[in-house]
């Protein structure tokens, strides 16, 4: 059995996103695995990178807290909406706080290469939009995908990343919507 942490990027606890976390979580409990979770609008910190990399901005109790369960975890499954083409801003500030160097990944001296420091983790991306999923796919390329599978996951070395992309949410039946809920259920059974 894996040891999972869900990571919901949705600032709004009465979202779907929050729905699907929990359909997921379901899944993954009924397996066997160890679950922990994030809900990164409960946290308490500063989403703005202020200095970039030249000049260190010291951690909250809430993102040390956050890195202790990414180490710990074997499964990093990221749930949250597609907006204007890439995630919330508050997933961006997490992100931007967490996955410093000397944690996600180590600079090389002298060199425009890198080391990852995440590896032996896999990832689920499980992401909602309100346009159809093959138009995203086909006519606007996936920004949000590529960006957080290849410029941020892949970057720290957690392969391979997995996605489940939900669309659209907007207008959507009930029926539809609890469909996808078991297959997010479905997925946290097979620990995916």
């Amino acid at each position: 059995m894996k040891k999972i942490l869900i990571i919901n990027g949705h600032p709004d606890r009465e979202s779907y996103c929050h729905a699907l976390a929990e359909a997921y979580k379901r899944g993954a409990l009924a397996s066997g695995s160890e679950l922990k979770e994030i809900v990164i609008a409960d946290l308490q910190f500063n989403p703005n990178l202020q200095f970039g990399y030249r000049k260190r901005t010291e951690l909250e109790p809430d993102l040390l807290a956050a890195r202790e369960m990414i180490l710990w975890a074997e499964h990093l499954v990221w749930i949250y909406p597609v907006w204007w083409g890439s995630f919330p801003a508050i997933l961006k500030g997490f992100l931007d706080r967490v996955f410093l160097p000397g944690f996600a990944f180590k600079k090389r001296e002298n060199s425009l290469m890198w080391d990852t420091l995440l590896t032996g983790r896999s990832a689920r991306i499980i992401s909602t939009l309100d346009q159809p999923v093959w138009f995203y796919w086909l006519v606007n390329r996936r920004p949000t995908y590529w960006a957080m599978k290849r410029m941020t996951l892949n970057f720290c070395g957690i392969k391979p990343v997995k996605a489940t992309t939900i669309g659209p949410i907007r207008l959507s039946k009930p029926a539809w919507r609890e469909k996808w809920l078991k297959k997010v259920e479905k997925l946290g059974q097979k620990q995916k």
